[in-house]
């Protein structure tokens, strides 16, 4: 399982470069702007100058409009801006059909300039309170657009979970349709270091996480700790040990 952590700034970003040994990819967002708010090209930039050149960079491009057009310039330049894996937030998509519009626009504008960059389509587990596509439709949009992963996050950072909008159960059923598609599965949303055991045992590829690694677990106001990316790390590390050991 990989560890994506997301600073949202180039200070945040140092912190993740002294906390690089624990993380795999480092994620470009903008808080105050959603979700999944994206950043400036130029902070993009910057933050790819900084990070390990081992460690690819991934930048989210906004909770998008049904704006195909739109969505994929801004993909677009966050790939020219220098991150590798691109993410899309399908937060005013309403049918499967308008967000495989969306995101095919997005492959082929992020793969016509970098074919080896990674474009993750991302749904909301709790779609039913902002009127957005299904969450489970994911793994078909992102294989039916070409898109290389799928993502589930939550839409209204208010305290709840993902678990409290997608059961463990449901998110394992998620997961595994991803992997039938050949796609790899990403999961967020609050994620909490005592979530990894069950992330781990449904074969999450991908967790993305920023308030569980930030100072008081605030996700707005606290800041990246590196000492929180070094215990999550840990714990990831352990749980697929003894998952392991339980399937030999």
């Amino acid at each position: 399982m990989l560890l994506l952590i997301s600073p949202d700034s180039v200070e945040e970003a140092l912190d993740c470069a002294r906390a690089a040994a624990h993380l795999d990819i480092v994620d470009v967002k903008k808080p105050d702007e959603g979700s999944l708010g994206a950043n400036f090209p130029w902070v993009i930039r910057e933050i790819r100058e900084v990070v390990p050149a081992d460690k690819p960079v991934s930048a989210t491009v906004g909770d998008v409009p049904y704006k195909p057009g739109t969505v994929a310039q801004a993909a677009l330049g966050a790939v020219v801006s220098g991150a590798t894996y691109i993410k899309v937030g399908l937060h005013g998509c309403t049918t499967p059909e308008q967000a495989i519009e969306v995101m095919r626009g997005v492959v082929r504008a992020v793969k016509d300039h970098r074919p080896d960059a990674f474009v993750v389509a991302s749904g909301y587990a709790d779609a039913h309170r902002v009127g957005c596509v299904n969450p489970l439709a994911l793994p078909d949009i992102a294989h039916r657009s070409g898109s290389d992963a799928a993502m589930l996050d939550t839409a209204i950072k208010d305290g709840t979970r993902l678990f409290d909008h997608v059961p463990p159960d449901v998110c394992a059923e998620f997961v595994r349709s991803a992997h039938e598609a050949d796609l790899l599965a990403a999961l967020a949303g609050s994620i909490k270091i005592g979530d990894l055991g069950r992330l781990t045992a449904m074969g999450t590829d991908i967790v993305g996480v920023r308030g569980a690694v930030c100072a008081g677990g605030d996700r707005t106001r606290g800041r990246i700790d590196a000492r929180l990316v070094a215990e999550f790390r840990a714990e990831m590390d352990r749980q697929a040990r003894a998952h392991a050991a339980g399937a030999a």
